[in-house]
């Protein structure tokens, strides 16, 4: 069983590493932005960011997907705060974290060049001051969202090859 949440602030590249993840590991993928209910949509692409009032029915919802996903699934979720992670380590207890983390240049660039996402590149430094890394007690990996996104899976799977059995 693999439970495995790819994290991180938006244009890191989360769902495209999910996917690839998803697909390497033989497990379904959920984009988490799509369990947002319409209100938390348009809030962020009116470039208002999400409050913890927005969050937390909707981060729920992402634990109950876990959940419900006994041979395992990829998610991509921001996953900012512990807190937050929290929440999913209660649905799931055994999930790992891939955290893709870059530079304020690098992500702003990403979001910018992206056409029809819902998320604003004006909402980056709000989820960079929201984002708490991964504590060492936390099961997960840091990795460079700047690496070639079949790299990131390699690496995402090699320190911890169990990931890979069903």
């Amino acid at each position: 069983m693999s439970h495995v949440v790819v994290m991180g602030v938006s244009g890191c590249g989360k769902s495209t590493v999910g996917s690839l993840l998803a697909d390497r590991l033989g497990v379904p993928f959920l984009d988490a932005d799509s369990l947002h209910p319409p209100a938390n949509l348009a809030k962020m692409a009116g470039g208002t960011p999400l409050d913890d009032a927005d969050r937390w029915p909707w981060l729920r919802l992402v634990g109950s997907a876990l959940a419900a996903a006994p041979d395992g699934t990829v998610v991509a979720c921001s996953a900012l705060r512990r807190a937050y992670r929290d929440v999913l380590r209660e649905a799931a207890p055994d999930v790992r974290f891939v955290h893709l983390v870059g530079t304020h240049a690098q992500l702003s660039a990403r979001m910018r060049s992206r056409e029809g996402h819902f998320m604003p590149a004006s909402l980056l430094d709000t989820q960079l001051a929201t984002l708490e890394p991964l504590g060492p007690d936390e099961r997960g990996i840091e990795l460079d969202c700047t690496l070639d996104p079949k790299e990131l899976v390699h690496e995402a799977v090699r320190p911890a090859p169990d990931l890979l059995r069903a």
